[in-house]
C-alpha cells in the first residue's frame, strides 16, 4: 500500500482531505456516483469522530480484491480514549457532540461491512468495506 492511501487526521481540514481521497479511490474502483457519495459520507463521519473525540488518528484505504468481488476498505484508527460503551454509540440518535446522531450507526448502514475494535484508554479502530455492485 502506498503512502497516499492514508490520511492523517490532525485538524478539521484533514476531514475534507480524507473524504476527497476516499471518493477518488471509489471512483477508480468503478463505484457509481451514489455509492461514491455514501462512501464519502461514511469517511466524513469516521474522520470527524477522530478529530472530535481522539484529537489525532488516521484514515487508511485499501482495495479488497476477492475471487468474485472488489471493494474499498476504510480503516479509521486513533489512539484516543476509546469507546466506553459501544452498544450506546451504536444506537440511532445517540450523540455526545450535539450532532444529529447519525454517527456510527449511519456509517454501518452506508457500508456493507462494519466492525469496531476499541478498548477504554487504548483507542479505537473501525473497519468498513463497501463492495462494488
Amino acid at each position: 500500500m502506498d503512502f497516499k492511501s492514508c490520511v492523517n487526521i490532525r485538524q478539521e481540514w484533514d476531514i475534507v482531505g480524507a473524504r476527497q481521497l476516499g471518493r477518488e479511490k471509489a471512483k477508480e474502483l468503478g463505484f457509481g456516483t451514489v455509492d461514491q457519495a455514501r462512501i464519502a459520507t461514511a469517511i466524513s463521519e469516521l474522520a470527524r469522530n477522530i478529530y472530535l473525540y481522539a484529537g489525532t488518528g488516521k484514515v487508511r484505504f485499501e482495495i479488497v480484491d476477492q475471487l468474485d468481488k472488489k471493494g474499498l476498505k476504510i480503516i479509521a484508527i486513533d489512539e484516543g480514549p476509546g469507546i466506553r460503551d459501544v452498544s450506546q454509540v451504536m444506537q440511532d440518535g445517540y450523540s455526545t457532540s450535539g450532532g444529529l446522531g447519525a454517527g456510527l450507526p449511519g456509517v454501518k448502514r452506508l457500508m456493507d461491512f462494519f466492525e469496531i475494535r476499541t478498548e477504554w484508554g487504548e483507542g479505537t479502530e473501525i473497519e468498513t468495506i463497501k463492495w462494488v455492485r
